[in-house]
């Protein structure tokens, strides 16, 4: 993720980013700040870049020209997206955050004075954003305070896979009460439950505790909440050919564009921001006309099981790319795992799973050899980073590699070819199964319809089959070979 920052004050921009988390993240080379000084690309020769504002009034603005020329000598004429940080903004929430968090680059435009010359932000600006409704002195601050919150979901800034998912405004929830040594303190004493070591009743207590901290401090947001469980338990009805979309509202990722849930659930749309994927499921071609005119206009692919909207979406200019099964695992048992040397891969396996991974249309095992395009291995290195692909060893040798992709779904399980039919594939899916009840998801994952080898492989470890087989939507225009 490259952050660029128009400033007057680039000194204080990178001395209160550089300490901390987003400093080490800048030096492993996972983020770059670049603090652009909008004085360097002024024509006045004092270095002067504000006036006083036609029609009088008090103060002085940024002009439009030095502004302009900074701003081309970051994009070179190419569209980044552009943030201008002001009062009259959106407001920011985690929403926000989650969504500039899928962008490869960001640029951010700090005001100061009165503000800036409205002709350049008409030009240059693709968003307004608010940290809150009060006037600071300049734009710096607050574009610091996006800077941060996005990068923490940059993957690798934490360096703990679960962190970013386990806090404040996750799903919904606010985050329940925390914790340490001593016991006790002020006479205060940890819950019980805490020191239990019983994980589910942990997570029980946890949950509960979240619940009621936002009934009481965020209505609005709890509120909300309740409208995604209602969701999930119509849902969970035929849970088989639901479960991405459960799992997508339940594990806070999933918006609700639209669902008429009281109707037999039979029309509903839920986006998935942070991958640009959709789900739709409608009652007819009607419904799918209007569910398909929800979708957000960044939307690169989508999930469907009727043919009606396979039709109705390619007239939007999106074309099947794969049909699948769909799989789960619903029972919170831990399956067996023989073969032990199951490890997660940092970025020195990079070369190694992009050498040997094939998305879109099957694994790299079926397919002998990667499709080496840019995109896919931008791809894995993100999962990578995110700890979220598995190695599997024989005498410390690399054999073969899975995961989950960046929607939740259980993917990109390769095996070397001599490593096949010794149970070692069913020992690292299994594995990772595993690690996703640990986080308290029900795993679940899309196979291809005409893959058998998948598919014994599933029916092996004890997965359910949806009855339905799904289509990806690939838009047109996208970059062939990105997924989710």
């Amino acid at each position: 993720m490259k952050f660029h920052i128009l400033t007057l004050f680039p000194e204080m921009i990178l001395q209160g980013l550089r300490p901390g988390i987003i400093g080490r993240a800048a030096e492993k080379g996972i983020i770059s700040l670049n603090a652009v000084n909008i004085r360097d690309y002024t024509e006045e020769r004092h270095g002067k870049v504000d006036d006083y504002p036609y029609g009088g009034g008090a103060g002085m603005l940024l002009q439009a020209q030095p502004v302009y020329v900074a701003h081309r000598a970051v994009t070179g004429g190419r569209r980044v997206r552009t943030i201008y940080m002001t009062p009259q903004g959106v407001p920011l929430t985690q929403k926000t955050v989650r969504e500039l968090a899928g962008e490869e680059e960001l640029i951010f435009l700090c005001g100061h004075y009165e503000g800036i010359d409205e002709r350049v932000l008409e030009e240059i600006v693709t968003d307004s954003i608010s940290i809150g409704d009060y006037v600071l002195t300049g734009g710096e601050l607050a574009a610091m305070v996006v800077i941060d919150a996005v990068s923490r979901l940059v993957p690798g800034v934490l360096g703990n896979e679960d962190s970013p998912e386990e806090e404040s405004f996750f799903n919904d929830l606010l985050e329940y009460p925390q914790y340490s040594r001593p016991e006790s303190w002020h006479g205060k004493s940890v819950p019980a439950v805490l020191l239990s070591g019983n994980h589910r009743e942990v997570a029980a207590w946890r949950l509960e505790e979240a619940r009621k901290r936002t009934a009481l401090r965020r209505p609005d947001l709890y509120e909300r909440y309740q409208e995604t469980q209602r969701l999930i338990r119509q849902l969970s009805k035929d849970k088989r050919n639901n479960i991405h979309m459960m799992e997508s509202l339940a594990r806070g990722k999933g918006e609700i564009l639209y669902a008429d849930a009281g109707n037999g659930m039979k029309n509903a749309a839920i986006y998935d921001g942070s991958c640009r994927t959709a789900m739709l499921t409608a009652g007819d071609a009607g419904s799918g006309r209007r569910l398909a005119e929800l979708l957000p206009a960044e939307t690169e692919r989508v999930l469907v099981s009727q043919a009606f909207l396979e039709e109705i979406l390619e007239e939007k200019q999106y074309r099947p790319s794969c049909r699948y099964r769909q799989v789960l695992y619903p029972q919170r048992t831990v399956l067996p795992v023989k073969h032990k040397d199951i490890r997660r891969l940092g970025m020195e396996s990079y070369e190694y799973v992009c050498a040997r991974y094939c998305d879109g249309t099957g694994d790299a095992g079926r397919q002998g050899e990667a499709r080496r395009t840019g995109v896919n291995r931008q791809y894995v290195k993100e999962r990578i980073l995110a700890g979220a692909v598995y190695g599997i060893f024989v005498e410390e040798e690399p054999v073969g590699f899975g995961g989950y992709h960046a929607d939740g779904g259980l993917g990109m399980l390769y095996l070397e070819e001599n490593s096949r039919r010794k149970g070692l594939g069913t020992s690292l899916e299994a594995y990772i199964i595993n690690r996703m009840l640990e986080r308290g998801w029900i795993p679940y994952g899309h196979v291809e319809a005409d893959n058998m080898p998948a598919m014994g492989l599933q029916e092996k470890l004890g997965l359910y089959f949806a009855a339905k087989t799904y289509c990806r939507m690939e838009k047109t225009l996208a970059n062939e070979g990105q997924v989710c």
